[in-house]
């Protein structure tokens, strides 16, 4: 294979088989992005366009009204609060950072996709299902790494920093990109891998086995070199992981479903232990701590997220009994109850996607605010456990 590099985003890969891909780097909320890509299009006529989209976020940014289609209280109970948690502050962030320029976020890939449907080019979509790498790097990050991970999406969401077109601009320099890998890599090694690394991968194998002799492909410019790179050790026949094996959800750790498991045990050992060794009295005062340490540390975290009076109540007076069972969580209860209590209306799909940037729209738009109530209850019964353990087994 042999490469050109025809300018500081556009990279001409010529294979054995003359098959050309022209790839180009993007920054999703740049003006001059949207200009290169239409230019690019315009100039090469590829028999095929390749963009860095999925289905199902292809459609999502068609269809500006896809959340009234979502039911809030579904997706807490099948456990997927966290997932679209992420998803809304990732998207908050770049909607913030498309706000400054001007530019909706993705807007030179949408920009691709319909010059191909306007000039009769076929189409392919080449990236993984947003669900799915989400899920691969929820499954392969460890707890602290988790909390790290969605700390750092809501901080990006709400930050006041604001960037210029020029330093927009430079997020497409290679060096500034790999130094910014590099410090992922550091920070959060299992979320780079699966964003950024297994991402390279699964684009670079996607565009690679695209149909056509002259592909043009519009990615982010983090991706530009692993993408290169992938598709070097498939023109070498080098093993590189299949589409399928990227595709699937590695099963949780045997060790995180023991210690999920364990330190409920372990507490109800533990407030046993204290009826059957240190008498009844003892006994009651123990199980009454904790139900008074985990019950005071949920109303806390729950009158911080303004929850509906009867919520608060609720998740206040079960906490320590839903803390005790893995399965279950006060968090998916606080969130489907405050959707209940305050159900969602038109405005509030109408305006989740402004209301996710700042934080009083957190707790003014009814979607966001059932959220940050699962977020913030489940946060608060997690910490009471943690306080509550050292001050039972003080009283053994």
């Amino acid at each position: 294979m042999r490469t050109e590099t025809t300018s500081d985003t556009i990279h001409r890969l010529f294979l054995d088989d003359g098959q050309e891909i022209v790839l180009i780097g993007t920054a999703h909320v740049s003006q001059t992005s949207v200009e290169e890509v239409r230019t690019l299009i315009d100039e090469e006529e590829p028999d095929r366009i390749c963009i860095e989209l999925d289905a199902s976020r292809l459609k999502s940014k068609k269809d500006e009204g896809k959340w009234q289609d979502m039911d809030i209280r579904k997706v807490i109970k099948e456990g997927r609060g966290f997932f679209l948690l992420a998803n809304t502050a990732l998207a908050s962030f770049q909607r913030r950072m498309g706000s400054q320029t001007g530019i909706k976020p993705g807007e030179e890939i949408l920009s691709a996709a319909t010059l191909a449907k306007e000039k009769g080019i076929p189409l392919s979509l080449c990236d993984r299902e947003i669900q799915t790498t989400f899920k691969r790097a929820w499954a392969k990050s460890s707890l602290w790494n988790k909390c790290k991970l969605l700390a750092t999406l809501i901080s990006a969401a709400f930050s006041k920093e604001e960037i210029t077109a020029e330093e927009l601009e430079e997020l497409k320099s290679q060096d500034t990109l790999q130094q910014m890998m590099a410090e992922m890599a550091k920070e959060l090694p299992p979320v780079k891998e699966v964003l950024i690394d297994e991402r390279d991968q699964y684009l670079g194998r996607s565009i690679f086995e695209a149909e056509g002799r002259k592909k043009v492909a519009i990615i982010g410019a983090g991706h530009t070199k692993g993408v290169i790179d992938t598709i070097a050790k498939l023109e070498r026949k080098e093993k590189t992981p299949s589409l399928q094996a990227l595709d699937e959800i590695p099963k949780g750790k045997p060790v995180g479903k023991i210690v999920g498991y364990a330190i409920p045990l372990l507490i109800v050992a533990i407030l046993v232990a204290g009826f059957a060794t240190a008498g009844w009295d003892q006994g009651l005062r123990m199980f009454l701590l904790w139900v008074a340490v985990n019950c005071g540390c949920t109303l806390v975290a729950t009158l911080l997220s303004a929850a509906h009076p009867l919520n608060i109540l609720a998740c206040s007076v079960t906490a320590p009994f839903f803390a005790l069972n893995p399965a279950l969580g006060v968090g998916m209860l606080g969130g489907v109850l405050e959707a209940t209590f305050r159900k969602p209306k038109v405005r509030d799909f109408e305006g989740i996607n402004n209301d996710a940037m700042k934080l009083s729209g957190w707790y003014r738009n009814r979607i966001l605010h059932a959220l940050l109530v699962f977020l913030l209850s489940s946060l608060g019964s997690m910490f009471g456990t943690l306080v509550a353990f050292p001050l039972l087994i003080s009283r053994l």
